[in-house]
Parts: structure tokens; C-alpha cells; sequence
């Protein structure tokens, strides 16, 4: 099924991440994963294709997984250390694995890196072009409601953003954030510029403080008062820190959804428990 039928009707839709391992005898460890992710029967499941510039790993068979497990796989393409010839091989397995939907991103700029030449991709919006070439693929976008951290300003970002989805995005879904005030502007920006597809609210559920760090560099994100305060209270204590953390991402999504947001995405960094701990403080929520 395509993510774009899941998100049309506009039902309450909660979707998890799941993230490939680096080697083969890894592999095993992470189906059981997904299959105990499965069980919290999230609407879809992401799986990433690397970050930081790592390889694709086994994205494939991973999604292959998810799909046995009778959920819809979203597949993400990163296309920034990979030439243009082996990022359509990999369309190209996508489509003949029977995967209806990537997420396309540029991907994260290892350090040191130098922005190649023309046989590689500079831009998202031009890896949305190419996908579009190979299939009748349903097509998510990443944004940032707190500006992409390479942008001068909101102004250029949501700009550069309409301009990916003027390619032919289906969807679009957020780098997490820790305040809600933040991506309710965000939304509202959006629309102003024209920005109509469906938006996915990224929400990051911190379980420990060592994650807070890495977390914030990678996304730009700014920690509120309110969670600053949770974790100088429960940061050294790991078993209250993920209780407290698995509360404030319940929370956050709540009042996303009292606020109009039905379409959720957790990064749920291969921890089914975390999933269903979340998915149990919605179980009402969620059936209404």
C-alpha cells in the first residue's frame, strides 16, 4: 500500500522507524525487531537506508521484512555519497522487491566531506526527479520546523522546501522536536507558502541523556525548559531517564493530536519496548 492512501483519509496514523545493521550477522537480531515492532501495529514502518554517510546496509531486505509482518514499509534513499548510477540500482531493487514508497534525502554530510562532482547528486529535489523516472513510487520529503541547519534563514528553507514538494512529494516528515510551538508555526508557515501535502510530526522519545547530544546535532533541534528540567533530574538515573522520556514524547504526541495532527512518526531507535509503551498510553487515543 502507498503511504500517500494511508495519510488521505486523515485518521489518526502512528508510524515507527527501524534502522538496518552494518553487518550480515546482524541481520538476524533486527527481524526480531521488527516483528516485535509489528505487534504495537504502527500504520507503516520506516527503514533507514544510513546516516552520517554510511552505506545503505541491508535497507531491502529489512523492508522485505516489515512487509511480512503485514506492514506497509517506507523505504529511505540517501543520495549524497552515492553516484548517480548506484542510487537508480537501488530504485531499481526497491521496485522489483515490491517497494511502493522511498523517502528521498540528500543525507548527512560526513566530516570532511567535499560536495562531489556531476556523476553525484547535490540536492534532494534532484533525487525526487530521478525516483520519479523509475516507477510509480509514492514519495515522502524530509523538513525541519526549526530550519535545516545549512539554511540562512526560514525564509529560503520553507522556499527550498516548496520547492521539493513542487517535484512531486507526496508527504513530507519532520526532524524531531521537542517543542510543539515550534512545528505548530511550522505547519502554519507552511501552508501560508502553499505547502499542502500531508505533514508527518517527527517526535524522538530521549531514553538517555548520552542521546541528547548527537540527537541535537543532527537535527538542529533546541531542548525546551520543561525537558531540560527532566533530564538534570532523571539523567543519571537510566531507568527514571527513559520512564520520563517515554512520558514526554506520550505527552507531546497528545496534545499534536488535540492540536488537529493526526499523522505521527516516532524514532523509535530499535526499541519495540519504547514503541509500545508509547502506543500503550494512546491505546484509547488512538480508537476513539
Amino acid at each position: 500500500m502507498k503511504i500517500s492512501d494511508i495519510l488521505k483519509n486523515n485518521k489518526i496514523t502512528v508510524s515507527f522507524e527501524v534502522f538496518p545493521p552494518k553487518a550480515w550477522d546482524k541481520i538476524e537480531n533486527t527481524r526480531a525487531v521488527v516483528r516485535e515492532m509489528a505487534k504495537a501495529k504502527p500504520s507503516f514502518m520506516s527503514v533507514t537506508y544510513g546516516a552520517a554517510g554510511t552505506g545503505s546496509g541491508f535497507a531491502a531486505e529489512i523492508a522485505d521484512e516489515v512487509s511480512k509482518c503485514g506492514i506497509t514499509p517506507l523505504s529511505h534513499l540517501t543520495c549524497l555519497t552515492s553516484t548517480k548510477n548506484k542510487v537508480t540500482d537501488v530504485i531499481d531493487t526497491f521496485k522489483s522487491r515490491g517497494i511502493e514508497n522511498i523517502l528521498a534525502l540528500r543525507g548527512d554530510i560526513p566530516e570532511g566531506f567535499v560536495f562531489p562532482d556531476a556523476q553525484h547528486y547535490h540536492y534532494a529535489y534532484e533525487l525526487i526527479n530521478t525516483i520519479k523516472t523509475r516507477g510509480d513510487f509514492c514519495i515522502g520529503g524530509a523538513c525541519y520546523p526549526e530550519v535545516h541547519p545549512e539554511s540562512a534563514c526560514l525564509v529560503d528553507d520553507i522556499e527550498h522546501l516548496k520547492q521539493k514538494v513542487d517535484c512531486g512529494l507526496d508527504f513530507l516528515t519532520t526532524q524531531m522536536f521537542f517543542d510543539n510551538e515550534v512545528f505548530y508555526r511550522f505547519r502554519e508557515n507552511c501552508a501560508i507558502k502553499g505547502i499542502n501535502v500531508p505533514i508527518i510530526a517527527g517526535i524522538m522519545p530521549i531514553t538517555n541523556a548520552s542521546s541528547i547530544v548527537r540527537s541535537i546535532k543532527l537535527s538542529g533541534c533546541r531542548l525546551p525548559k520543561k525537558f531540560k528540567k527532566i533530564v538534570d533530574r532523571f539523567g543519571d538515573n537510566p531507568g527514571a531517564m527513559k520512564q520520563a522520556g517515554i512520558i514526554y514524547a506520550t505527552e507531546q504526541i497528545i496534545d499534536l493530536m488535540a492540536n488537529g495532527q493526526n499523522h505521527i512518526h516516532i524514532y523509535t531507535m530499535n526499541k519495540p519496548e519504547v514503541a509500545q509503551s508509547i502506543m500503550n498510553g494512546l491505546s484509547e487515543i488512538l480508537y476513539e
